[in-house]
């Protein structure tokens, strides 16, 4: 579903910055940087459908002016192992022969979802403060604190200056593993000059500062220690630093712990492989051996923290789990907090888990979840750390980059200097100019339904809500071909549309209505299945909303033998 966009003019002595997704939005994060030939991506996400989005798995950017200049992508740069940033990347390796560079996580993750899709691509590791070259672009990878390890900024030098992407970071001076931010280095880029900064906005209407990982931690073990129940645990399950939190404190408090849900599964398995989460000797056990210990002595750690339906959580929730049935005095925690647009799936979880007699806590009465973003505070110290000429916030819905842009204005960035840009803008950068060209580019949202790619567009939505709004209605009559004689029908049945005693009544009715327009038809000389279709849908959508005043989908078929 896309909207068509003006195609900007190449000019090789500017900067082009081109967000394809990410901006006015939470999720689908692709940003392109180009410079005359050369275009260098970063982060290529996916995003939630809407609720409206009946049956669409997931929502990826509109690749079409990728497509378009397919010739100059030289390489695309990953911030983390987040969906929102790595989730489109098999669908851009179907198309584009693109080098891939990230860290070790960033690229297990990806490689994961490649050997899924049956793809191959070419990937490179890249550390912390390395330094690679794409094209006319010098890079170097710089170490942050997120909600997921390995989390990197870049600082990307470019022919008309240095920009700095954060990628989504937070301030966190005390992570589970020790490693925080590069202050050292980014203050080091700062003072040599920032042409322009591109900060994550996602927090930046909280005030203040996020909380440190290592506090939840704290919550957890009191949690744990205080409770001789079966504790059931939903993350994240790109969380490492949670899930290796959870895990030691499960194994200190003489708890086993049993992993559902298959992406915490397969996210288990790779990090321990790469060595990035440390499962004590005997502490894990398979989820079907739950029923042979005590309640006390388990923990389990499972998907669906966001409600997702189809999610472990939600699975027990509704008694459909095969393993893990809820009962009275379960203790049930939501380590996460809902992403805009879910909280109606979490409320029915959630109230499902406590009906069934369990004790929930999530973020709103306890501290167990802690945000993977910079809050107010965070951001005005990176920003006064890196000094840049101008300031381009991203990463948010428009209210989250308005706030963020307020932000910048309080710590003296006059308003010409901020950029306020949408998916398509083309942000135009010399060494002493920026701006927001009027041209756009090609944007818009490509809706993935199982295996089939941008084949869902509006006309299918609208038949899918009208499907699950109203129902449907089949009419089927049969003619004979060589008289045009009805000689079968109309027989009709109905789907997702109405149960009411008078059922029989209505039948009858839209039957004879059907009967009576195609008996006109055949008098006039309509011999056409296509008009005799259309008679046969208009007689009866007329019927059903003159009766009922409801407008299912009416789908006739019309037979000749």
């Amino acid at each position: 579903m896309s909207q068509q966009r003006t195609r900007t003019r190449t000019n090789k002595k500017k900067l082009k910055i081109i967000p394809l997704g990410g901006l006015h939005e939470i999720g689908k994060n692709l940003t392109v940087v180009e410079y005359g030939e050369d275009i260098l991506l970063i982060d290529c996400g996916m995003a939630f459908p809407e609720n409206d989005m009946f049956g669409v798995d997931v929502v990826i950017p509109d690749f079409t002016y990728l497509r378009e200049n397919s010739h100059k992508i030289k390489g695309l740069i990953i911030t983390h192992a987040h969906e929102d940033h790595i989730g489109a990347v098999p669908f851009l390796v179907r198309h584009f022969n693109v080098p891939i560079y990230g860290t070790k996580l960033a690229l297990g993750f990806i490689k994961l979802k490649l050997k899924e899709h049956k793809l191959e691509a070419r990937l490179n590791e890249i550390q912390p403060g390395e330094l690679i070259r794409i094209g006319c672009f010098k890079i170097e990878a710089i170490h942050t604190t997120h909600s997921v390890a390995d989390s990197l900024a870049y600082a990307i030098t470019t022919p008309v200056g240095v920009i700095f992407h954060t990628g989504d970071f937070k301030i966190d001076l005390t992570p589970i593993d020790g490693a925080t931010i590069d202050f050292s280095r980014v203050s080091q880029i700062g003072d040599d000059g920032v042409l322009l900064l591109m900060s994550d906005s996602t927090n930046s209407m909280r005030k203040g500062y996020s909380v440190s990982e290592r506090s939840v931690a704290v919550s957890l073990e009191n949690i744990f220690q205080k409770n001789d129940k079966r504790i059931i645990i939903a993350t994240f399950s790109s969380n490492v630093h949670r899930v290796q939190s959870i895990i030691n404190i499960a194994a200190k408090n003489g708890r086993k712990v049993a992993f559902s849900g298959r992406s915490m599964e397969n996210m288990v398995k790779l990090a321990t492989e790469l060595g990035y989460m440390t499962i004590p000797a005997g502490c894990q056990i398979d989820i079907s051996q739950v029923r042979k210990y005590k309640d006390k002595e388990l923990c389990i750690l499972t998907t669906g923290s966001q409600g997702e339906p189809m999610s472990a959580l939600s699975r027990m929730a509704f008694g459909e789990h095969k393993q893990i049935s809820i009962k009275p005095g379960d203790c049930v925690i939501l380590s996460s907090s809902p992403i805009p647009g879910n909280e109606l799936t979490i409320d029915r979880v959630l109230n499902s888990l406590l009906e069934k007699g369990a004790e929930v806590i999530y973020s709103e009465i306890a501290d167990v979840h802690a945000s993977g973003h910079a809050c107010q505070e965070e951001l005005k110290i990176i920003q006064t750390m890196l000094k840049p000429k101008f300031f381009m916030p991203v990463h948010g819905e428009f209210k989250h980059l308005m706030a963020h842009a307020e932000l910048a204005r309080q710590l003296g960035m006059p308003d010409s200097h901020i950029l306020i840009a949408e998916n398509g803008s083309v942000v135009e950068l010399t060494k002493d100019k920026a701006r927001v060209l009027p041209e756009t580019v090609t944007v818009g949202e490509i809706m993935v339904d199982g295996l089939g790619v941008g084949d869902v567009g509006a006309v299918v939505l609208n038949e899918r809500r009208g499907l699950a709004e109203a129902g449907v209605i089949t009419v089927t009559v049969v003619y004979d071909s060589a008289t045009n004689e009805l000689i079968a029908g109309p027989e009709m049945h109905t789907r997702g549309f109405t149960y009411m005693k008078e059922y029989g009544e209505f039948l009858s009715g839209s039957k004879e209505a059907a009967r009576k327009a195609l008996e006109k038809a055949g008098r006039d000389g309509v011999t056409s299945i296509p008009e005799l279709r259309a008679i046969c849908k208009n007689a009866v959508r007329k019927y059903v909303s003159d009766t009922l005043q409801r407008y299912p989908v009416v789908l006739p078929i019309v037979m000749k033998i």
